[in-house]
């Protein structure tokens, strides 16, 4: 099967979330079973439980950069910060040149919560916002890729994905189309999305918030979750990477369009989008390993994913969803469960749903609800999200010699 998709290196990555800052901490949740979702606070009304990262308060940006100060690219900076991914963006600008290196990143709200906090200093009866408010460097989708290209010195192309649950997985997709037509060497990729009100207060309106912790695929699931988090990765191609790195072998997305909240019931964008990453990785479902699901926790997402994952690749595969641990993370969920994904390739392990004492007894795919060591060679991710957007990721280790 000839492949469409040239494989591209995940060179560095850095993850932040409620289950941790950074790459070790975010393993040792994983293999502790130690999911970072706490109860809500005040501010989080109608949400009963979240997962936030307290650490993002008090981070401070560059003075030079001090207009783009919320907390969505707080939690930005926070990511920059660990695993050396900052030095890693470096070492690649002396190599191709800050105009070789693109910016592609996935948002769904960036920083809303700043116009929201607008809002409330308004005095009675003004109905102009604050005139120190910056709508463009706090709340605008560019915001966010605007600052990190600021903060990394890069000057190539840049661009903000916001296609609800999938911005941050198709930003890995975006970048290869780059790469591959020869505008760039390399990409920094990922998604952010923080904690808002407008996020939690529409979740509740439809009536989708979880009473307790999220427990995605679990006979009695109750709805999602909602987290924030960060996850960033430096994408070059695969033969410029060390051999042992992981590769993104295959993307493929779809938009079916069915409901703009609700997923096509019996999962036809799915299965078109797990397909075409198979398809484009040249690679046959009995070759995937694990799949890491989209997994909300809610009735009718859970339940469709089950049957598209069937359809696809029957019911031998594993697969889970890693929501229990961080929340659904929106527009970051694709590129922060992308790079669990990519640990779970390097330590051996399939993390079972947290939380699930029973599975849904109509599900037919093989939902993991106990940690799995195994040998991992591929792995699938996918998100989906409102709207009909739908995106799935193959990733795979990287072979001596290759």
């Amino acid at each position: 099967m000839q492949s469409a998709f040239s494989p591209l290196a995940l060179a560095a990555v850095s993850a932040v979330s409620a289950m941790g800052t950074g790459l070790a901490a975010t393993r040792q949740s994983l293999q502790d079973r130690t999911g970072g979702l706490r109860p809500a606070d005040a501010e989080d009304h109608p949400a009963h439980w979240v997962g936030r990262v307290p650490e993002a308060t008090s981070v401070n940006l560059p003075p030079e950069l001090a207009r783009y100060d919320c907390r969505n690219n707080r939690l930005a900076e926070l990511a920059l910060r660990q695993d050396g991914f900052a030095d890693g963006v470096a070492a690649a600008k002396t190599r191709y040149g800050a105009e070789r290196i693109a910016v592609i990143l996935g948002t769904s709200t960036s920083g809303i919560a700043e116009t929201e906090a607008a809002y409330r200093r308004r005095a009675e009866g003004q109905t102009t916002l604050p005139v120190d408010f910056d709508f463009a460097a706090t709340h605008d989708l560019f915001s966010l890729s605007r600052y990190l290209r600021a903060r990394l010195g890069l000057s190539g192309p840049a661009l903000t994905i916001s296609t609800a649950c999938t911005s941050g997985a198709r930003s890995f997709m975006e970048a290869e189309v780059l790469i591959r037509a020869g505008l760039c060497d390399a990409a920094v990729v990922g998604g952010v999305d923080t904690l808002c009100r407008m996020t939690l207060q529409g979740f509740g309106s439809l009536a989708l918030l979880s009473q307790g912790p999220t427990r995605p695929c679990a006979a009695d699931r109750d709805g999602i979750t909602v987290g924030e988090a960060a996850g960033l990765a430096l994408l070059v191609r695969a033969e410029d990477a060390a051999p042992g790195t992981v590769l993104v072998l295959g993307a493929g997305a779809s938009s079916d369009g069915h409901h703009m909240s609700s997923p096509h019931p019996e999962g036809l964008g799915a299965v078109t989008a797990m397909r075409a990453a198979l398809d484009s990785a040249g690679l046959r479902p009995e070759e995937i390993g694990y799949i890491n699901l989209h997994g909300t926790g809610t009735r009718a997402n859970d339940a469709m994913e089950d049957r598209a994952v069937t359809h696809v690749f029957g019911a031998g595969t594993p697969c889970s969803s890693t929501k229990g641990w961080t929340g659904h993370t929106l527009g970051a969920s694709g590129a922060l469960e992308a790079i669990i994904a990519a640990l779970c390739i390097q330590d051996g392990l399939v993390p079972g749903c947290l939380g699930v004492e029973q599975v849904d007894p109509d599900f037919r795919s093989d939902v993991v609800t106990e940690n799995r060591r195994m040998p991992l060679q591929r792995v699938l991710s996918n998100s989906f999200g409102f709207g009909g957007s739908n995106c799935s990721l193959v990733l795979g280790r990287q072979e001596a010699g290759a």
